[in-house]
């Protein structure tokens, strides 16, 4: 009979053995924290040092018209000084061209955008979704310049111009469709836009689109929804914050949006209620103006800058309170 004592059980194997427990591996996560912490703060820095350069640039238009009075005013008559503001300069027209080609752009971009990516996600066959990705996230490597020669010599004569006749003849009694069409204006700049910012909220939104619980759509046809009503009911209603980010992304770049615009918008000072009228936007005012503006006129075009931060800045917030009051009351009725 054996007198050997058993063996002691052997403690479990660390799971951290082979790691970097210790010495100088300990260093990397506060030097990690350390740098994407001052990458971000870098961001502000340069956005902060961008605010205050501008405006302190632009403050002797301010303090002339006063900053609702260069807003709001409707005659831009720049001066010729080089040490004082002598001239009138109101930014409405540009403000107003700015809103409303970039309006026009989402209003047709969203719901299409929504449904190509729908489409990709949940209705297209394999063969034809990746194709057609890649086709439609083309469009956004694309220049601006070629999106606006190619609606300016082909898309406006050919498809725009006879449709926008027909919408004049059928409904110009309608405020926003008042002739004359000049070819130019509000609606064929707003309908390139809307092309131009496509593809990026489609990628987003498809994106969004896909990576919904998939337990959640099949629970839904369990209890006998139609696809119709999973894809409205639950995929979309789920997917809400992320094409809301998909519209912000794609407004910021129509309200920025230069070269473009600026062909096809019709580059007058004027504003008016018509989509057919022409006029200028921010960017595109400043991108035509600005190489042979005198000292004076650059000190307001500087103005102008701040007004589209401004507006931009505006418009995001607006957005985020939107999506943090659905959410709220999306919450209320869930309780």
């Amino acid at each position: 009979m054996s007198t050997e004592a058993p063996e002691a059980p052997q403690a479990p194997e660390d799971p951290r053995r082979g790691t970097l427990t210790s010495g100088k591996g300990r260093l990397a996560d506060p030097i990690f924290k350390g740098l994407v912490a001052a990458c971000g703060t870098i961001v502000l820095i340069i956005l902060a040092l961008m605010v205050i350069r501008t405006t302190s640039e632009a403050w002797p238009v301010f303090a002339k018209e006063g900053f609702f009075g260069f807003l709001l005013g409707q005659e831009w008559n720049p001066g010729g000084s080089r040490t004082e503001i002598t001239g009138t300069y109101g930014a409405w027209p540009f403000i107003y061209g700015t809103l409303v080609t970039a309006v026009i752009a989402i209003a047709i971009a969203l719901p299409l955008a929504i449904m190509v990516a729908v489409y990709l996600t949940h209705l297209a066959p394999r063969r034809i979704a990746k194709p057609l990705s890649y086709t439609v996230e083309l469009l956004a490597a694309v220049p601006s310049v070629i999106f606006g020669l190619w609606g300016l010599h082909w898309f406006l004569p050919n498809v725009m111009r006879p449709f926008f006749d027909w919408l004049e003849g059928s409904m110009g009694w309608f405020f926003l469709f008042e002739g004359p069409v000049r070819g130019v204006g509000y609606l064929p700049a707003g309908i390139v836009l809307a092309i131009m910012i496509l593809p990026i909220m489609t990628a987003i939104i498809r994106e969004v689109v896909a990576v919904q619980p998939l337990e959640q759509q099949m629970a839904a046809y369990a209890l006998g929804s139609t696809r119709w009503e999973v894809i409205t009911k639950v995929v979309l209603p789920s997917s809400f914050s992320g094409i809301v980010a998909a519209a912000m992304l794609g407004l910021g770049r129509a309200l920025g949006e230069t070269i473009a615009v600026l062909m096809l918008i019709g580059g007058s000072q004027g504003w008016g209620a018509s989509l057919f009228g022409t006029g200028s936007s921010m960017a595109s005012h400043i991108a035509a103006t600005f190489g042979e503006s005198t000292p004076e006129s650059r000190i307001a075009l500087m103005a102008i800058g701040v007004a589209l931060f401004l507006v931009t800045m505006i418009v995001n917030i607006l957005a985020r309170v939107i999506v943090w009051r659905l959410g709220q009351f999306k919450g209320d009725a869930a309780v």
